[in-house]
């Protein structure tokens, strides 16, 4: 029987180890077994993992630092699992922090074990120099985003293979890109338009944007009378969101839930969004965006790190500023609401951010699904090695 360890410490990593595990028990015919650190996406299809993933998701340098001990013990126990099970490939997703650590020294007492990164290091956004570090322990990154393989290649990094973003697989966003690119859809915003407000996925994020929310949104429904807006967030967040929104004079609607946070992408406008994975989501969605973002304090002392002339996934892909970015002292709600009422009207800035979602989504285009072409790379890892 064929074993693969996986190592994921995010609840977006879960879902996509996940969507492999699923991949790679089609292809071997149910003949496998999984070991390693998962969450809940990847124990419901069979892996008992090692301890709760929540533990790790955690964001900023300032957090890593106040957290080191316990994340060293994890670091550890992980690592000596796996050399213990001994599988026939190691998968390590994303949690580039944690995950990476874990690979090099499982490489270092197993080094014939085949080492899959799936979502690799943002290299293209800082410290490109991890690139070339990675082939000591890395044998194949696996790529969501179409432009990663070229700069994995351009910093020395191991061989690297696009096989589309998850996102391009989740039937509630193909549902969404369906309508908007049926000949004939309607892309003009409606009258009274609708705002979502995306402020983050973690705690920390949410407490130090939602008051700029607030204060944007206020100022933005006086200049667009009728205004809607709609909050998705995740449960464990909803009580603090609420609390925090039940001050302000414009009040949006909070829903919790995946059905609820993809129902309200269907129905917005225009969007106010802290910058991540998200952004693509909109882009994807055809939903004009402006982001934002505020480093933890440690983070923001660190900034000079980062050389990338973007952080927004949608400018990496499209090549260019297609959308705009706030940061810190330029985070200005007087400027934000007035950016954003060109958006939920035609205007020729919606209309290029618009042409540019387009293009990403031709760009992203896949012939297969993301977790089958990853299935393939790891099998073929492994039958490399016998």
């Amino acid at each position: 029987m064929t074993t693969i360890a996986f190592v994921v410490g995010e609840p977006s990593g879960d879902r996509i180890g996940a969507d492999l595990m699923r991949a790679l028990r089609v292809r071997t015919g149910e003949d496998i077994a999984f070991v390693g650190l998962g969450g809940e996406a990847m124990q419901a299809e069979g892996l008992d993992s090692l301890f709760d993933i929540h533990e790790l998701s955690i964001i900023g340098i300032g957090a890593i630092v106040a957290r080191l001990p316990q994340l060293v013990r994890r670091l550890l126990q992980t690592s000596d699992f796996i050399v213990k099970a001994r599988p026939d490939a190691l998968v390590i997703i994303d949690s580039p922090t944690f995950s990476h650590r874990v690979a090099r020294r499982v490489r270092a007492r197993l080094p014939e074990l085949p080492i899959a990164n799936y979502i690799p290091p943002t290299i293209w956004a800082w410290r490109e120099n991890r690139a070339g570090k990675m082939r000591a322990y890395v044998d194949h990154a696996i790529c969501a985003l179409p432009f990663e393989p070229a700069t994995m290649q351009e910093f020395g990094g191991p061989p690297a293979t696009y096989v589309g973003h998850p996102l391009m697989s989740d039937p509630a966003l193909e549902r969404i890109i369906e309508r908007v690119e049926a000949p004939g859809a309607d892309r003009r915003a409606k009258q009274p338009p609708t705002l979502l407000l995306l402020p983050g996925s973690r705690r920390g994020e949410i407490v130090r944007l939602i008051d700029d929310f607030g204060e944007t949104l206020q100022r933005l429904g006086r200049r667009v009378p009728g205004l809607k807006s709609v909050l998705p967030t995740l449960e464990r967040h909803a009580p603090m969101v609420r609390e925090k929104v039940s001050r302000w004079e414009i009040q949006p609607r909070v829903v919790t839930g995946e059905d609820a946070k993809w129902a309200a992408f269907a129905s917005a406008d225009a969007a106010l969004a802290a910058s991540g994975t998200v952004s693509l989501e909109l882009a994807l969605a055809d939903i004009p965006m402006a982001l934002t973002y505020r480093l933890d304090p440690v983070g923001y002392r660190f900034r000079h790190l980062i050389t990338a002339w973007t952080a927004a996934l949608p400018n990496f892909i499209a090549g260019h500023p297609l959308v705009p970015e706030h940061f810190h002292e330029i985070i200005r709600p007087e400027l934000l609401a007035r950016r954003l009422e060109r958006l939920l009207t035609e205007t020729p800035e919606r209309h290029a951010q618009l042409a540019g979602f387009a293009q990403i989504r031709d760009r992203m285009a896949i012939d297969r699904a993301p977790g089958d072409s990853a299935a393939a790379i790891v099998l073929d890892l492994i039958s490399r090695r016998t």
